[in-house]
């Protein structure tokens, strides 16, 4: 936000500087820079009226001005100004006057013809970088006058970073009254006179729900002349703020909400038919906006309506049918209190900004409204004519005032400095805060209306500080008694997660939570996608449901700067909808393309795949629990070539090299094996039980089994597992066979089976006996046979 310096010393005018001023506002915690209103003064400029315009004898595009310049007598200048017209007032550089960046003004002749001096456009006085023809000023400005005394061109402008929860001080009134705090001053308290009302012309008002909207004032005033002329004054302190001058209706509301921080709006009150109503929009309802942004409503929008149906979207921009223009003599003023929360998303939904949204999102005083509209009306009067009728309210007629517990005893502990309580009232006071002391040390504190940040016992202490100074608060060391924390054992941290890849060779990346639609429906086809409202760009138009989103995106970026051999992993979040719910779920993910090994003597050069990439992800489990590997299909990744990994029964995530059809479609450049896990599945771990080391030997038995092609090694463990009794500790796969003897559809699987007992010696007899419950166990779930 910007404002002007001499319209905040209007209001409140400390005896200090400019710059002293700023750095006890950035001490107050809003942040700002000081900039100049032009970066050089014209000098020489005056204001002047061409009194006769004549065409010029050798130029179809110039004209001959005679123009009066007051004291400074009358000149003839040439203009090629396509607005320059009799009667018309402007600044005019006389010869010897000098323009912001040098230029110096002499009598020169144009085409045949002498000009002594030049009419100025904005741009050439350093008001804007570009103009289309003469600054136009007030047909009463004073003829003489220096441009710079009528415009106040030596003024300073405040251009403020005010955060979110200071929505009271977007205007100069409320940074006026924070001035005014912070320097213990007093400021002028908006006075405006209410209008005298004439007849009964009036829009009925009506609020469909008070959590929606909790006031809503209207006024109509009418017999006025719409084609009024904004007058400098008013001019200046619209572009000073960041704003051009439109017309006087909309100048007028503007000027209020920057003035007063109450957003207004005006409608063109003969094309308003009927009450004025403030409700949800109906499913289907379309609404063409000022912009010419044509809207079909789909979410429940706060909307004005009339009888004819919707005619602006509530706190965010009116309606083109209602919009006013030069023609409007029968004007309605919207003031009104719309609650935060029900116009916060419909700017983002519908790619819409504006200032009065920008006041809306972060809160409007609910007591702003009457006043306003007073002060609209006065404009109005004073600038276009008119008749005032009566005010239409619907809404709460006073806000329930705040009351917060504020004890001084905590104000200090907080603090770690003694402020007397006498100096706390005395703060608070400043803020308009009124207190009431109570039993113990303690205030009962109302908190105004327009400060919608103060709702807890710390927001008032933060108040405290901040008037008394930071500066004046003694740094001394603050004795804290911190427990240490105590992490739970079933879990591990991520980084240990982290740590374990790192150590493998693999490195992190961090990628932005959103992705590309084309590429996420290629990659997780499966999920239902959340569309973002107000993307970064188009190619972040989604939160990632995988986090392979962001790998690829990262080994395509390596790929192209020579970096071919690549491990990357991920730690983050993803986000689904599940159920009608935004469900987010942590995930630890990870790409390897390239070859398997960097690049040595002592084994021959392969690319990386399924099985060295599934030993990293083994690497992963703790606790003695080993993740189980099933071949299943998955849309983005190589049939026959990818697993669905399982843990304790339950899904894990998966793995697998990505899909060919994938490669191509999204132009990769080369093949590359994905996993993607369950963050918090992963971070749990069992418990270690310790156990001494046997005392007595342990005996193996190999034991080939020949199966179907379609069995494999984690059906035939379970099943060797499920049938050997506790002696059983270990089963081993140490060679795989197939061959014509065979078949074309069964294989050969050796295992070792290890048997042990803690207590004592196993006999041939009980290991013969296990073997043999193996064995008919398999044949007889597995179909398997001894291989002779």
């Amino acid at each position: 936000m910007k404002l002007s310096e001499q319209w905040l010393r209007e209001w409140v005018n400390p005896q200090a500087s400019i710059e002293q001023i700023a750095d006890r506002l950035v001490m107050g915690g809003l942040e700002l820079e000081i900039e100049p209103v032009v970066a050089e003064l014209p000098q020489g400029v005056v204001i002047g009226r061409i009194s006769a315009i004549e065409a010029h004898p050798n130029a179809e595009r110039l004209r001959v001005c005679e123009v009066e310049a007051g004291a400074a007598g009358r000149h003839r200048i040439v203009c090629g100004a396509a607005n320059a017209r009799k009667g018309m007032v402007a600044p005019v550089a006389l010869p010897g006057a000098r323009l912001p960046g040098g230029f110096e003004i002499k009598v020169s002749s144009l085409r045949g013809v002498e000009s002594g001096g030049m009419l100025c456009s904005a741009a050439e006085l350093g008001l804007a970088e570009k103009s289309d023809g003469l600054l136009e000023l007030d047909a009463d400005a004073p003829l003489g006058a220096p441009i710079e005394q009528h415009l106040g061109l030596d003024d300073r402008i405040l251009n403020l970073e005010i955060t979110p929860n200071r929505g009271d001080c977007f205007s100069v009134v409320g940074l006026a009254r924070e001035v005014a705090a912070l320097f213990g001053v007093n400021f002028n308290r908006p006075r405006v006179k209410p209008a005298t009302v004439v007849g009964e012309h009036r829009h009925p008002v009506e609020i469909e729900s008070l959590t929606d909207c909790s006031a809503y004032a209207g006024r109509v005033v009418y017999d006025l002349d719409a084609r009024a002329r904004t007058p400098d004054w008013m001019r200046e302190r619209l572009r000073r703020s960041g704003l051009r001058a439109i017309q006087p209706l909309v100048d007028i509301t503007n000027y209020v909400m920057l003035e007063m921080g109450q957003p207004m709006h005006a409608f063109d009150g003969a094309r308003l038919s009927g009450a004025v109503k403030v409700r949800r929009a109906q499913a289907g309802e379309t609404l063409t906006l000022l912009n010419d942004q044509e809207l079909t409503l789909q979410h429940r929008e706060l909307l004005i309506c009339d009888d004819s149906g919707p005619v602006a979207l509530a706190g965010v921009m009116g309606g083109s049918s209602t919009a006013v223009s030069s023609s409007t003599s029968r004007v309605f003023f919207e003031s009104a209190c719309f609650a935060m929360n029900a116009v916060a998303g419909t700017g983002r939904r519908h790619k819409l900004a504006s200032d009065a949204l920008y006041r809306f999102e972060r809160g409007v005083d609910p007591d702003l409204q009457r006043p306003a509209l007073e002060r609209a009306t006065e404009l109005t009067l004073q600038l276009c004519g008119g008749e005032a009728g009566p005010i239409s309210f619907s809404g709460r007629a006073q806000t329930e005032p705040v009351r917060l517990s504020l004890r001084h005893a905590r104000l200090n502990k907080l603090l770690g400095h003694d402020i007397p309580a006498k100096e706390v009232e005395a703060l608070l006071s400043r803020l308009h805060i009124s207190t009431r002391n109570e039993v113990g040390g303690t205030w009962t504190a109302q908190v105004p209306s327009w400060r919608y940040d103060l709702r807890i016992e710390p927001d008032l202490i933060e108040e405290v500080a901040r008037l008394y100074g930071y500066d004046r608060i003694p740094a001394r060391p603050y004795a804290a008694h911190l427990a240490p924390g105590r992490p739970s054992e079933t879990l591990r941290s991520s980084a240990e997660l982290k740590r374990s890849l790192v150590a493998r060779g693999w490195q992190e990346i961090v990628s932005l939570a959103f992705a590309d639609r084309q590429v996420q429906s290629l990659l997780a086809p499966q999920v239902e996608s959340i569309a973002l409202d107000n993307p970064l760009a188009d190619n972040l138009g989604q939160m990632r449901a995988t986090l392979w989103c962001g790998l690829i995106d990262a080994w395509r970026h390596n790929h192209a700067r020579q970096a071919p051999r690549l491990r990357l992993f991920e730690a983050g979040v993803c986000f689904a909808r599940e159920g009608g719910e935004i469900v987010e779920s942590p995930r630890l993910a990870g790409l390897a393309a390239g070859a398997a090994f960097p690049e040595q003597w002592s084994m021959p050069a392969r690319a990386v795949d399924f099985f060295d990439i599934k030993a990293d992800v083994d690497a992963l489990g703790a606790g003695g629990r080993a993740f189980e590997y099933r071949a299943a299909q998955h849309a983005a990744l190589h049939p026959g070539r990818s697993a669905l990994i399982s843990l304790d029964g339950r899904p894990l995530g998966w793995i697998g090299e990505l899909h060919p059809a994938l490669i191509t479609k999204l132009d990769l450049p080369a093949s590359a094996v994905v996993f993607e896990l369950d963050g918090a599945a992963l971070q749990r771990q069992t418990l270690p039980r310790a156990r001494a080391v046997a005392e007595f030997p342990a005996s193996r038995r190999d034991l080939a089994l020949v199966v179907p092609e379609a069995v494999s090694l984690a059906q035939l463990r379970s099943i060797v597992q499920a049938a050997a009794p506790e002696i059983l500790r270990e089963v081993r796969l140490f060679d795989v066979y197939r061959g014509a003897n065979l078949g074309t559809t069964f294989k050969s699987m050796a295992l070792g089976l290890i048997f042990q007992d803690y207590s004592r010696t196993l006999t041939d007899t009980e290991i013969d006996t296990a073997v043999a419950a193996i064995q008919t166990r398999a044949a007889t779930e597995l179909g398997a046979s001894l291989r002779s």
